[in-house]
This record gives structure tokens, C-alpha cells and sequence, in this order.
């Protein structure tokens, strides 16, 4: 029986997948291929690169008309900038490739003479060269986790795949494929032997194109699932269907990873009796979140880097237009899959935008007492009211010394919130989160379980930028509009005073207002 992948590339006798050619422009690859182009193909990781190329590959070598080769070079990372020791685990690796994939001995007799003869700055080049002048057939090289290389072993490659281009493709590979999670024309390389700083572009200045591989399409997403549904009987309910998709946006890992947890995970999945439902993928989702799965846990790391902090932190702290980061910047967050390709700035699926608040307050949640009697009442239902009481009195007393543990302090207020908040999910509610850069707003939507029914409370969070009333009066149409979108019963504005100093007694004060449309909205002031 075959099931939803999450680890490595895809078997198709193994795995429900789109055929991972149908996901690359097929004609442009091939066009770029006999032109003798050295080209990029770039995307975030567990996207399906290595699926792709090795599809490529058996392709290319099916079709006869060129010899390919796959190599992945990740092995490498581990000796750093030893540039001997990288050209030797990277030669002996395409040797082992060769050898499996084409039947071709010639580089286990070679390369380890070449090494000693020429030197490392010169192996790969040199090895290159008398493989591809050792068959009439032209070359093709597929070269996989390119930027996993430091340094200078990663410009030592660039700039022996560089000297080489001119002499195919007879004395050289004929078409370089280099992938990885970004264009190597955004690489900055430090070079500790020449004590400065490379960029990928002048070292592999011979790029003809960069190819990204995209997310799926909704249609693609369906066809996944539906592939189960072929197989097992089981089917996913229209509900469940939609909900992995406005979750995910198409991110392969995160559909696969739903929809593995929901199917595959115990033997009570694997019954086959229930059709997946929406709840189903929601407590999906949630487990995934609370095991810190390896691909969320990589890419909620890079939220140390300040580059991406430049991003991420004016989202999240209800920012307005004004840029502290560089286009450079924001491309290397859209390459790593955390943003979304387009405008405007925002976090790339609902998935990610509910991973990284929690993440950011992982050890403030455990410092909140989990007691719930305080807040649910007798009859099951969530007392917002008392819960933002409470976080009030909280704020005033702690904030100053809670957000300064924060690495994202100007983001601090609102995160402190989402973590007072984050027992409501505990507790088996749940947040859903929307912001973006320019929003000038964070919205968050409290769904409270409540017998059959789902009650559904808006907190709309501002940060006083303008005059208070002006700050208000625009709060309230947002509240209210929002309130409208999800259908919510209730609604609170949250305006975060931090204006130097002001005194707690002007910040903290609680007003019941109106909007324009007579939608009454509580006010909070912190």
C-alpha cells in the first residue's frame, strides 16, 4: 500500500505524488539542456528539488541522448572550508553516482590520481574534464544541496564549474544543473583565505537562468488526495479537502504531513471506516505543531537570523510601511518558504503564521498557570472578558520585564498576548492568526467548542501609532470588519500604548465603543 511522504524524495511504487516532472517547465528545462546552459533550480526545502532532478535524470538517460548524472554534495558540509577534503568526499561521491546510475567505472580508476596530481583547487575541473572526453555522449550534471557548501570549498566549486564551460561539451559537462534552496546569485560566500566576502554571482557567472520549483496547486493538492481515496476506499470529506489547502497553500511537506497524520499515524487511522473530516486535520495540524517536526523546527530556527527578524518582526508587531531591510532580504525569506511569493508581505500559509508566534513564546507559555476554571464557566462557555482582565493586570505589572526576554522585543506586546492566549488552545480552542506588513493590525480569532456549536470571539491588536481616538476609530471599522468576515459574536480592540513616558494610569483604561455600523466593540487599553 502506498502513503503520504515525508521523508526523502519520492517512489512512485511507494508514495502517493504528482509525477514530479509535471511540476517542472519541462519544455524550458530540456530547451536550456540543449542549448548546453548551466542553469539553477532553487525552491525551499521538502519541496520535491531532489524528486525533481532524479526524475530529470532517469528521463535523460531513458531518452539516450545525453549520459546524466545526480550527485548530491550535502556530504561536504561537514569538513567546512577544508576545500582538500571537500573535493575529495564530493569526487568520490559522483564516482559512487556513476557507477550506479550509468554503469560507468571511469571515475572510481581516476579521480583519487587527479586529486594527488592537480590539487584540490583543480580536481573537480580536471576530473570533469576527462570524464567528458571519455564518451562521445554528452554530459549532463545534476548537482543537488549546492548551497550546503561553506566558504571557500563552496567557491572552490563555483569557480572550477566556471572554468570549465567554455570546453563543452566535449571537455566538459554539456549542462550544470545546480539546486538548492536559493539562487546562487544571492549567495554572499565569506572567504576565510582571502578575507572577504564572494558573491555567487561573479563566482558562477555563467548562469543562463534560475528555474523556482512552485508549491501545488489547489487541483494538485485534490489529486493527492484523491489518490487515497483510489487506493483505500477512504475519502476526505469537501471540508477536510479545502482545509488542508487554506493551510498549507499548496507546501508539499505540510500537505503530506496532514494528511499522513490523519491516515497513517496509528492503527485506528488505518481502519479505512471514517471518512477524514475537518476536525481531523485541525488535531492534525496541531500535533505536528506541538512535536516540533523537524521542518518546522529548521525553519523556525532561521528566525535567529536578523535578516530574517528585519522581515518577520514588523509583521508581527502590527508594522506599518516603513522598510528596515533590503529587497536581498525579503528574497532570501520568500526562498526559504517562509514568506509568500507575492504581495503583499505576509507569512506563507496559516501553518507557518500560527508556528512562528508560538515558537517565538514557546518558554513564556510554560510560565502560565494552566488552571482553567478561572475562565470557562459553568455552562462550557470561554469568558473572553475576564481572560483579557486578567491579561491587563498582567501586562501592567509584568510586560516590562517579559518583553525584554523576547528576541523580537518590538513585536514583544503583541507575542506576550498570543502566549496568555495559548492556553485557549490548550484547553481545546483554537487561534487563528492574519498579518501582514501594512496591515497596521493584528487580527486573532478565538473558535471556542461549546456542545455542537463553534463560538467565535475577535481580538483585534493595535499599537498606538496616530492619536488615540484617530487609533480607535480605525480599530473599530477593522474590528468590525472582521468581525463581519468570520461571523463572530464578539469583538475586542487591543490598543498597545508605548509612547515613552506615559504613566500606566493614561495607558490602561476599558471603554465599551460603537462603530459606524453600531457594532459594539470592547477597548482595551494596555
Amino acid at each position: 500500500m502506498r502513503f503520504f511522504n515525508t521523508t526523502g524524495p519520492v517512489v512512485a511504487d511507494d508514495h502517493y505524488c504528482i509525477p514530479p516532472l509535471e511540476r517542472l517547465n519541462l519544455a524550458e528545462v530540456r530547451r536550456l539542456i540543449r542549448d548546453k546552459r548551466y542553469f539553477v533550480l532553487h525552491a525551499p526545502r521538502q519541496t520535491g528539488k531532489t524528486s525533481a532532478l532524479l526524475a530529470l535524470c532517469d528521463l535523460l538517460n531513458a531518452e539516450s541522448a545525453y549520459r546524466c548524472v545526480y550527485v548530491n554534495v550535502e556530504s561536504g558540509q561537514a569538513m567546512r572550508e577544508d576545500v582538500e577534503q571537500v573535493a575529495r568526499t564530493i569526487l568520490a561521491t559522483l564516482a559512487i553516482r556513476a557507477s550506479l546510475i550509468l554503469d560507468d567505472e571511469f571515475l572510481n580508476g581516476v579521480w583519487s590520481s587527479i586529486l594527488a596530481e592537480v590539487g584540490p583547487g583543480a580536481a573537480l575541473h580536471a576530473t570533469l574534464t576527462r570524464w567528458a572526453k571519455a564518451d562521445p555522449k554528452p554530459l549532463v550534471l545534476l548537482i543537488d544541496e549546492i548551497d550546503s557548501l561553506i566558504g571557500d570549498s563552496l567557491l572552490s566549486v563555483l569557480r572550477q564549474l566556471r572554468a570549465g564551460y567554455d570546453l563543452r561539451p566535449k571537455g566538459f559537462p554539456q549542462s550544470i544543473v545546480l539546486c538548492g534552496v536559493r539562487d546562487v546569485r544571492d549567495y554572499r560566500i565569506q572567504s576565510t583565505a582571502e578575507n572577504a566576502v564572494i558573491t555567487g554571482g561573479s563566482a558562477f557567472n555563467i548562469k543562463a537562468q534560475s528555474l523556482r520549483l512552485g508549491d501545488f496547486s489547489q487541483a494538485e493538492v485534490r489529486a493527492l488526495l484523491a489518490q487515497h481515496t483510489e487506493e483505500t476506499g477512504q475519502v476526505f470529506t469537501p471540508e477536510a479537502m479545502e482545509l488542508i489547502w487554506t493551510q498549507t497553500r499548496g507546501q508539499p511537506w505540510l500537505v503530506n504531513a496532514l494528511a499522513y497524520e490523519t491516515c497513517f499515524k496509528d492503527e485506528a487511522t488505518e481502519a479505512r471506516i471514517d471518512p477524514i473530516c475537518e476536525a481531523d486535520i485541525r488535531e492534525a495540524k496541531e500535533q505536528l505543531i506541538l512535536r516540533r517536526e523537524t521542518h518546522l523546527d529548521q525553519l523556525t530556527d532561521k528566525l535567529k537570523e536578523a535578516r530574517v527578524r528585519r522581515i518577520v518582526e514588523p509583521i508581527l508587531s502590527s508594522g506599518d510601511e516603513e522598510r528596515h531591510f533590503t529587497d536581498r532580504d525579503l528574497e532570501y525569506v520568500r526562498d526559504l518558504g517562509l514568506m509568500a511569493q507575492d504581495h503583499p508581505i505576509r507569512i506563507a500559509n496559516p501553518i507557518y503564521a500560527e508556528v512562528v508566534p508560538r515558537e517565538l513564546t514557546w518558554v513564556v507559555q510554560g510560565e502560565f498557570e494552566e488552571k482553567t476554571t478561572w475562565y470557562i464557566r459553568a455552562d462550557g462557555s470561554l469568558d473572553v472578558v475576564k481572560l483579557l482582565t486578567a491579561f491587563q493586570t498582567f501586562f501592567r505589572e509584568h510586560s516590562e520585564h517579559w518583553v525584554k526576554r523576547f528576541t523580537y522585543r518590538e513585536a514583544g506586546p503583541q507575542l506576550l498576548l498570543q502566549a496568555f492566549l495559548q492556553r485557549i488552545v490548550n484547553s481545546g480552542g483554537r487561534i487563528e492568526r492574519e498579518y501582514g506588513l501594512g496591515r497596521m493590525r493584528t487580527d486573532l480569532l478565538i473558535v471556542w467548542p461549546q456542545g455542537e456549536e463553534e463560538r467565535k470571539f475577535v481580538i483585534e491588536c493595535k499599537v498606538l501609532r496616530k492619536t488615540l481616538e484617530r487609533t480607535i476609530a480605525e480599530g473599530l471599522e477593522q474590528t468590525a470588519a472582521y468581525m463581519d468576515h468570520c461571523d463572530a459574536e464578539a469583538g475586542h480592540l487591543v490598543i498597545f500604548d508605548r509612547r515613552e513616558g506615559r504613566c500606566w494610569a493614561d495607558k490602561v483604561f476599558r471603554d465599551r465603543r460603537a462603530s459606524d455600523s453600531g457594532v459594539a466593540i470592547e477597548v482595551w487599553g494596555m
